[in-house]
C-alpha cells in the first residue's frame, strides 16, 4: 500500500506573503518592518533578501498574491450560477457584503490600503494596486453591459458602472477604518446597501432585501 501522501509545508516565499497580508491589513505598509514579517512568518531575514530584492518588491508581491486569492474567491462563488445577469451583479453586492464581518482588518483590502500608502512613493506597488482593484472590475463589466442591453440602459458605459461598485467598495472600507471596531462592519455594509439600491434603481428592479 503507498503511503498516504502529506500535504506540502508552505515554502518561505509562502508564508512571507501571507504574514504581509494579515499584518499589512492590520497596521498598513508602512508600519509593518521587515523583522515583523520575518518574525510572523518563521523566517530569517535573509530568507526574506532571496525572495524579495527590497520592501518595495515585497509589497508588489503581496498584491498580486492578494490579487489571485481573492480571484479564485470570486470565482467559485454562488453569484455565477444566475441566469440572469442583473441578478449576478445583485448577487456579486450581496457577496461583498457577506464578506463584511468583525474588525475591519478582516474584510480590509490590501491593495486598498497600499495604494493609500504608496500611490505616490511607488510607481510599482501602485500599478500593481491598480490591476488588482480594477480585475475586480473588469470582472462585471460583461454582465453589466448584458444587463444594459437587456433592460435598455443607456447614457453610461458598463465599464463606468464596473469602476463605480469598486469605488463604493473601497470607500465603504476606508469609512469603516474610522469606527470603532463595533462599528465598522454596519457602516461598510449600510453603504453596500446603497450600492445595491442604486443598481436596482436604474435598472428599474423592484427592490428585495438581499439574501446575505
Amino acid at each position: 500500500m503507498n503511503a498516504i501522501r502529506q500535504p506540502s509545508k508552505p515554502s518561505a516565499r509562502d508564508r512571507l506573503l501571507e504574514a504581509a497580508v494579515e499584518l499589512v491589513r492590520e497596521q498598513g505598509f508602512a508600519g509593518t518592518s521587515v523583522e515583523q514579517l520575518c518574525n510572523e512568518a518563521g523566517v530569517t531575514k535573509g530568507a526574506f533578501f532571496h525572495h524579495f530584492p527590497s520592501k518595495e518588491a515585497l509589497g508588489v508581491a503581496v498584491t498580486e498574491f492578494w490579487t489571485q486569492t481573492t480571484e479564485r474567491l470570486f470565482a467559485e462563488a454562488p453569484y455565477h450560477r444566475h441566469s440572469d445577469p442583473l441578478d449576478r451583479i445583485l448577487g456579486y453586492i450581496d457577496f461583498r457584503v457577506a464578506l463584511v464581518g468583525g474588525p475591519v482588518e478582516k474584510f480590509s483590502c490590501v491593495a486598498g490600503t497600499l495604494i493609500q500608502e504608496s500611490f505616490r512613493a511607488s510607481p510599482a506597488i501602485r500599478d500593481a494596486c491598480e490591476d488588482s482593484i480594477m480585475s475586480n472590475a473588469r470582472a462585471l463589466e460583461a454582465n453589466i453591459a448584458e444587463a444594459m442591453a437587456n433592460h435598455g440602459v443607456t447614457g453610461v458605459t458598463a465599464e463606468s458602472l464596473a469602476r463605480h461598485v469598486q469605488t463604493v467598495i473601497q470607500g465603504s472600507i476606508i469609512l469603516a477604518k474610522t469606527q470603532e471596531e463595533t462599528g465598522s462592519a454596519e457602516l461598510a455594509r449600510e453603504a453596500l446597501g446603497h450600492l445595491r439600491r442604486y443598481f436596482e434603481f436604474i435598472f428599474a428592479r423592484p427592490h428585495q432585501e438581499s439574501e446575505s
